[in-house]
């Protein structure tokens, strides 16, 4: 068994640790005789908002998560819920807020249990399997003390009637470890409970970045030429199970290719390594492969936005140190004349595309567009891109009313032989809604216009989203095996902004938004590379390789510039991308050389 530790944290300040981060369900697990803080030492489990009529959005927050075991082997989480800043709630006065999940990685939220009139300050809920019922017990900001006894619990539900008072003496709240501050920052112990190793290594492979602690390759290898040698990858295997196939870099100064012998070799394996950052300035960056190229293009944050440049390399690498070519400016088209925004290269039906955002002039007028490479063009001269359309509904009327709403970061990709585009738009007017998500087919004839009507795919509605301001934008996607992975930024574009996760299963229609399962805490936080904050903005290119990396944009320091980053994408236990694993984890220099007999055959 593992001892499992469920706390909340201390909010620091706005640029470091906020409530409405701090205010949410925290893990920490029993190592060699002391909690170590999973996930970064960030939230695992946050509340929802609550909606509007009007669309708009209440942030809610929770205190005193309390973790207990439900009959059927899973995990219930009960909590106090508050308003996103820790202010008492009033939409939940005298109601818990119920959690269940069945592997502590996962959860639904069931909803609210009604328990008394007051405003609640903790509550606790025991599992008594002799009686085979559940044991609430609660204490109100008045010192009121109530319990009641259920046989079953479900969100929604109101208890208030069989409740019974007790005594502060009678109150079951169980004794909690002193955890110090030096082992995990800013904790505030709740409770401990405890797991099967089968879940305590769950979690751990879930929430501790893996490491890189083996390969495997053949003893014994032949090959007739050093292509054939290095067609043969090593298996890189990591402390949670997973693995990556990695190239290796052989020394054969003494292989003789006409020769067929034995030949005892070494090599290392391969690992390009880029700095953070590789562009200071340059946010939202996105690389894509073009007929052999690689191209690198952003938002220019040096000029305030008036130029979008872009570089084309043979490798991932040279585009570091690639030269920039000027293709838009501000200047050139009447409709262009300010604010270019997030530029992604897509290829549709064989042609390539960039979409982008622009206004004529104000703010309130950002609009998504696309420009067409001509055909035969060269992607890096200014004038073998069309001018930027306007993108449109499919009948050519406007997505939304030009200075009321506005729409940029718009991504596409095919899936199950169709196109999509997602993107984020803003409601300012009547009043300011923050930005959403939304989803709709894209002709692939002419990719300037939907082919079906928009829908709501994300609101901002988790304390890390509407963290500042509200929003949810920068989506990209990932096609692993028969999942659709959407990550998407959220928050301000400040030490905030995080990086979410949306997955759907083929097979299902993913213009219905029930569809999507959202992942409950972010993936890429200011917490998860250290020296990198407000990591977002992330867009995919898969290599030669068949590598896939992100590049993404981040702050080098609390108050440095948005700057562009680049690193490998490792796959979890579940297939899904982890976006944290910085070099020296992803292979251990102890580890790099590999040793192997080459049979030279003709």
């Amino acid at each position: 068994m593992r001892n499992v530790l469920c706390y909340t944290r201390k909010p620091v300040n706005e640029k470091i640790y906020d409530p409405r981060l701090a205010y949410s369900m925290h893990l920490a697990i029993e190592k060699e005789g002391k909690y170590v803080p999973l996930n970064h030492n960030s939230g695992v489990l946050f509340a929802l908002a609550t909606e509007n009529e009007d669309g708009s959005l209440n942030p809610k927050s929770i205190r005193h998560p309390f973790v207990f075991n439900m009959k059927d082997g899973s995990f219930g989480v009960i909590a106090v819920r508050i308003e996103g800043d820790g202010e008492d709630d009033s939409q939940s006065k005298g109601k818990a807020i119920f959690f269940v999940s069945k592997d502590l990685v996962n959860y639904e939220e069931e909803g609210l249990i009604g328990l008394t009139d007051d405003y609640l300050e903790r509550v606790v809920c025991i599992y008594d399997a002799d009686a085979c019922e559940y044991v609430i017990e609660y204490k109100d900001v008045n010192a009121k003390f109530g319990r009641v006894a259920l046989k079953d619990i479900r969100g929604g539900e109101d208890y208030s009637d069989a409740v019974t008072g007790i005594d502060e003496g009678e109150f079951i709240l169980p004794a909690v470890s002193e955890v110090s501050e030096d082992d995990i920052l800013g904790v505030v112990p709740e409770n401990e409970f405890e797991v099967d190793n089968e879940t305590g290594k769950r979690l751990e492979d879930k929430f501790m970045v893996p490491c890189h602690i083996a390969n495997e390759y053949p003893v014994s290898v032949t090959a007739a030429n050093k292509e054939e040698l290095d067609a043969i990858k090593a298996k890189a295997i990591y402390s949670d199970g997973t693995f990556a196939m990695k190239r290796v870099d052989w020394d054969v100064t003494n292989v003789d290719w006409n020769k067929e012998e034995e030949y005892e070799i070494t090599g290392k394996i391969h690992q390009d390594v880029f700095k953070f950052p590789i562009a200071y300035n340059r946010a939202d960056p996105c690389m894509a492969m073009w007929k052999g190229k690689y191209y690198f293009i952003s938002t220019n944050d040096a000029d305030h936005e008036h130029t979008i440049y872009i570089r084309e390399a043979d490798s991932i690498p040279e585009l570091v140190t690639a030269e920039d070519h000027l293709i838009l400016d501000a200047y050139t088209y009447e409709h262009v004349g300010n604010l270019l925004w997030a530029p992604e290269l897509h290829v549709v039906e064989g042609r390539l595309y960039i979409f982008h955002a622009c206004t004529p002039g104000e703010f309130f007028c950002e609009e998504s567009h696309v420009l067409a490479l001509k055909e035969g063009g060269n992607p890096v001269n200014k004038e073998d891109w069309s001018e930027p359309k306007r993108i449109v509904k499919a009948d050519g009327s406007d997505i939304c009313k030009q200075g009321d709403v506005i729409t940029l970061d718009m991504t596409c990709f095919k899936w199950e032989g169709e196109y999509y585009a997602v993107w984020s738009q803003r409601q300012f007017l009547p009043k300011d809604l923050g930005a959403w998500l939304y989803i709709a087919k894209l002709n692939k004839d002419e990719p300037w216009k939907l082919a079906s009507e928009p829908v709501v795919l994300s609101k901002p509605d988790y304390g890390w989203a509407n963290n500042h301001t509200f929003v949810d934008e920068g989506p990209f996607a990932i096609i692993k095996d028969d999942m659709l992975i959407l990550t998407f930024s959220s928050a301000a574009v400040d030490t905030s902004y995080v990086v979410g996760m949306l997955t759907v299963e083929k097979g299902k229609d993913i213009l219905v938004r029930e569809n999507w399962r959202k992942s409950n805490a972010p993936i890429l936080t200011s917490r998860s590379v250290e020296g990198e904050f407000g990591t977002g903005h992330n867009a995919y290119v898969i290599d030669e390789y068949g590598d896939m990396w992100n590049t993404y944009h981040a702050r080098p320091g609390v108050d440095g510039p948005r700057s562009s980053g680049v690193r490998r994408v490792h796959f979890d236990i579940d297939g899904l991308p982890r976006l944290d694993l910085v070099e020296e984890n992803d292979v251990n220099k102890e580890l790099r050389t590999i040793r192997t007999t080459l049979v030279v055959e003709k």
